[in-house]
């Protein structure tokens, strides 16, 4: 491989290794300082494969989109939160997070009387790792989840089911 691919690979690899998400064929193309999105997607698909057989625990995982995430294997979370140094989201966000999928589409201004001032520095975190989406409506905004919270917390996308598998996670905690 020459150093002009060697280069585009490891910008791949970074992106993934740093992003915490799944990154799609722009994202990475972008990361990679490449205009093609298919090369991208042959190289975010040829690290997976160097990467299934050079190590155990990290993988490459492809999503529709084509979208593709670096992540832990399920079977190594354990042994990796012992470990684990800072959550991606502070339990703050993740309790608004909780209010916008449940009670989604929500207004800013019942998710602030909700849970106060500072929910619109959670929103602005969960809209930064692409958790939360909003749409104009008069002179609020309606704040809804996104297909990669869903996929993220293994949840349905339909939000009638989300709602039910939420309330049954919630059940369990207590």
């Amino acid at each position: 491989m020459s150093e002009a691919g060697k280069d585009i690979r490891g910008r791949i690899e970074a992106a993934l290794y740093s992003s915490g998400r799944a990154l799609d064929a722009d994202q990475l193309a972008n990361a990679a300082g490449i205009t093609s999105k298919k090369r991208a997607t042959d190289e975010a698909k040829a690290i997976a494969t160097s990467l299934k057989s050079a190590m155990s625990a990290v993988e490459i995982v492809e999503y529709p989109g084509p979208r593709f995430a670096m992540q832990l294997k399920a079977e190594y979370n354990n042994v990796a939160r012992k470990f684990a140094t800072k959550p991606l989201l502070s339990k703050a966000a993740l309790r608004t997070l909780s209010f916008v999928a449940y009670f989604q589409p929500i207004s800013s201004s019942d998710l602030s009387a909700r849970r106060g001032s500072q929910v619109y520095e959670h929103v602005r975190d969960l809209e930064e790792v692409g958790f939360l989406v909003w749409v104009k409506k008069g002179r609020s905004k309606l704040y809804s989840t996104t297909g990669e919270f869903a996929e993220y917390f293994g949840l349905s996308t339909d939000v009638s089911t989300m709602k039910h598998q939420l309330e049954r996670r919630t059940m369990i905690l207590r």
